[in-house]
């Protein structure tokens, strides 16, 4: 056994750095950059990732690979036959594998995307609750429990996303999580500071992981059992992390020398040391645990329970090439001469390469053993399930309501229906719950986790509007504060049907002025293609009273600037019907990313859905089931007062200053003129489209017209177009460029104020009197540029 996994091990070592150097060194470059790649980085994890995919992991198992062990990765892949040479020899080129690994743009099997640091460790944990969380359920996965496991650069610890996950696993009773460290001491900008592990292990240990540290290979055990092998574990102990990685970049006739000054002349000690050559003495002071594999195997084998698991798995950065111990050899790279020496030391012969089984005396044999892989034995290991039909779901009948509660009351009544899709929603949110108004619908569908626990207040028979009971039949899973954390439970849960076979319909909210501090979290889990609603409320300078730090102004922006995420901001809680029963669709399909030609979207190629809604409560339009109004909200704006033929002022909104917008275009059509008012529910969808169409112009296709361009298409010249929403102006004052019309655009650009809505409305130029006296003022200022 141990001799094969050496043979993959070294196997991987070659194609993974191989595939680095010629990318940078044998590959023509167009523009004489360097490509770069991680050879030390990766060469660092090739022993665990050996042991842990050729001997211990099984088809359930999910793993987060270290970004910068993607080398290793795709080689391994390459290896079984699931990557290609062309794909490889493209490595961080266009089409190629990519720089890190990546669910949809690997052709490999890759479980979760990483890249930003610390989010591929982190929702390993929220997987595995994910994982609890289908397998509790009566409609849930048979398949076996799979561990969820991250392989961790020591330099990720420094992310703090980390220590909030780990929070809210202990909070979550997390089980089948393992993070496996490696422990290389290494940064990109230095070492390690000394003894840094020490405290961190204590963290682990306080949140309920069992921490095993993986110190000593095989070799240095056995050393350890000779005379004088007391003497060098204890000086392998004490020596300072910089000194351990400067020796093993200078050999072993330097390790000699260093080793004889401190401990010889001690008899036993100098005996253990003279009875190696110098190349025998290099290798027993760089096999640290982390870099033999089968010390490897034994530790993973060892793991007997479900409890989550940390191992610290010391290693040498670099292991294994000319590079190794150098504090700059992160993104450094091997040289010609370095990689033709390394190659005869390999045995790998010129012109073999690329060749899966080079150095490999039985290619027949070798494949049968990797055939044989438990891991790789079932093929693609990702799963898929069926779309839920989504019923039809009403608007609320009140005729003042906000569009949060508007949501709130969606939520509610699917929760007392039986409809399949009411039963695979799952919703959260961090510590808001209350306040954005999931209230209804947990009180009926309870709060996840694996064991009951009763409502104490309940129980007591104290009053309360919120009922928490956590039962393993709950929909509703309760987070901490952290923003964070929030998002990578999306991602987990988002990614559901992939992962386990079963497809969830995960809905999350938060007050939209903090999904910036989520967002790093938010654009990784639209990067593994999660399918999520996130609900952003309540937004806006309209949640007056509470000012500047819980008044949003960017999320517009965001939600268009952000891939993978459809963002909308109805204004009236029938817009809300309608977008929320297509985003149940949209979440959950997965076609061809081709547009349709209809508005340019590439809506057959589905996505994550960001739903940006207010606490004001506004006047709702009275019942309206036109398609013009249907469409128009799925598509982003559709006219609420169509232009006439000689059409003067457009006011276009978003959002809550719907009524503002009325106002003002009834005060101006008082003047007798023609006045249009343009409903925007997406400025994301409608810009979207346009940059399309005018992509599709420029590659031939002369008749494509976005949905913006023909809403406008018969606007005249002379109009101008006011824009207005509680946000950014910027998110609509481009509406101008479609068409060239001449546009004001109002909005916020500055933190928000304490106030009323209409303190707050007239300090910022949201309110109906600007918005008439910028009409006037371009009306004026075209009459003066006629004469």
């Amino acid at each position: 056994m141990s001799v094969d996994l050496k043979t993959v091990e070294q196997r991987l070592l070659w194609l993974s750095h191989w595939m680095i150097h010629h990318a940078n060194h044998i590959r023509p470059k167009a523009d004489g950059i360097k490509v770069g790649g991680h050879q030390a980085s990766s060469a660092s994890m090739v022993s665990i990732m050996t042991a842990l995919y050729f001997k211990t992991l099984r088809p359930e198992d999910r793993v987060a690979v270290k970004p910068h062990a993607s080398p290793i990765f795709h080689a391994m892949q390459y290896l079984m036959g699931n990557q290609t040479r062309e794909k490889m020899e493209n490595f961080r080129g266009f089409g190629g594998v990519q720089s890190y690994p990546s669910r949809t743009k690997d052709i490999d099997d890759v479980d979760f995307s990483t890249g930003s640091v610390g989010l591929g460790v982190a929702i390993t944990s929220f997987a595995s609750l994910i994982q609890d969380y289908v397998q509790a359920k009566a409609w849930g996965s048979e398949k076996k429990l799979g561990r969820m496991i991250a392989l961790v650069g020591d330099a990720e610890l420094d992310e703090g996303n980390i220590y909030e996950a780990l929070q809210e696993g202990w909070k979550n009773d997390l089980r089948n999580c393992w993070w496996i460290i490696d422990y290389n001491r290494q940064s990109l900008d230095g070492i390690v500071r000394e003894g840094l592990f020490g405290r961190i292990e204590k963290i682990f240990d306080a949140f309920g992981w069992d921490v095993v540290r993986v110190k000593y290979g095989v070799l240095q055990r056995a050393a350890f059992k000779e005379p004088g092998g007391e003497k060098l574990r204890q000086w392998i102990d004490d020596c300072p992390n910089q000194l351990y990685s400067a020796l093993t970049f200078m050999g072993g006739a330097v390790w000699r020398q260093r080793l004889m000054d401190a401990l010889g002349d001690q008899g036993d000690v100098t005996a253990l040391i003279d009875k190696r050559s110098d190349d025998e003495l290099a290798a027993l002071m760089e096999n640290l645990g982390g870099n033999c594999v089968s010390t490897m195997v034994d530790v993973f084998a060892a793991i007997d329970h479900d409890r989550p698991v940390c191992f610290l798995a010391y290693t040498v950065k670099g292991w294994g090439t000319p590079i190794a111990g150098h504090k700059d050899n992160h993104g450094g790279l091997m040289n010609k001469t370095q990689m033709a020496e390394w190659q005869g030391y390999m045995g790998v012969a010129e012109g073999e390469e690329w060749d899966k089984f080079a150095t490999i005396k039985d290619p027949a044999a070798f494949q049968d053993m990797l055939d044989q892989v438990p891991f790789f034995a079932e093929g693609h290991r990702r799963h898929t399930d069926s779309a839920i039909d989504v019923p039809a779901i009403e608007p609320s009948p009140d005729m003042r309501i906000s569009t949060q509660m508007a949501f709130g009351k969606i939520l509610d009544d699917l929760s007392k229906g039986d409809s399949t899709l009411a039963a695979r929603i799952v919703t959260t949110s961090p510590d808001v719950t209350g306040t954005t108004n999931l209230g209804p619908w947990v009180n009926r569908r309870k709060l996840f986790a694996r064991a009951h626990q009763a409502d104490t207040f309940k129980a007591e028979k104290i009053p309360s509007t919120a009922k928490w009971e956590f039962t393993p039949d709950g929909q509703h899973i309760e987070l901490g504060i952290a923003e964070m954390n929030l998002f990578l439970l999306l991602a987990a849960a988002g990614l559901s049907h992939s992962l386990f076979g079963k497809r969830l319909i995960p809905i999350g909210t938060v007050y939209d002025p903090f999904v910036s501090r989520g967002l790093d979290a938010l654009s990784y889990a639209c990067y593994q293609d999660a399918r999520f609603m996130i609900v952003g409320t309540p937004s806006g300078v309209t949640l007056a009273p509470e000012g500047g730090a819980h008044q949003s102004i960017a999320s517009p922006l965001i939600g268009m600037s952000q891939d993978g995420l459809a963002a909308f901001e109805p204004a009236f809680a029938d817009e809300l019907a309608v977008i929320m029963e297509w985003a149940f669709a949209y979440m959950q399909k997965s076609g061809e990313g081709d547009p349709d030609e209809r508005t340019w979207l590439r809506d057959e190629t589905g996505g994550s859905v960001y739903l940006r809604l207010t606490t004001n409560p506004i006047e709702q339009p009275g019942k309206r089931v036109d398609d013009d109004f249907r469409q128009g909200a799925i598509d982003g704006a559709y006219w609420l007062r169509k232009p006439g033929p000689n059409c003067e002022v457009i006011i276009a909104y978003q959002g809550a200053v719907a009524p503002e917008a009325i106002k003002a275009a009834g005060a101006i059509a008082e003047d007798r003129r023609d006045v249009a008012v343009l409903a925007v529910t997406s400025a994301d969808r409608l810009n979207a489209g346009w940059t399309a169409a005018q992509r599709a112009r420029s590659n031939g296709v002369t008749s494509a017209r976005a949905h913006i361009e023909t809403l406008l298409r018969d606007v005249p010249g002379h109009c101008v177009i006011i824009t207005v929403i509680d946000g950014h102006p910027a998110t609509l004052s481009w509406l101008g460029s479609v068409h060239g019309h001449r546009t004001v655009s109002h909005g916020v650009e500055h933190f928000g104020q304490t106030g009323t809505i209409s303190d707050l409305y007239r300090h910022f130029r949201l309110d109906a009197e600007a918005l008439i006296q910028s009409a006037s003022e371009l009306s004026q200022g075209r009459k003066i540029a006629r004469i």
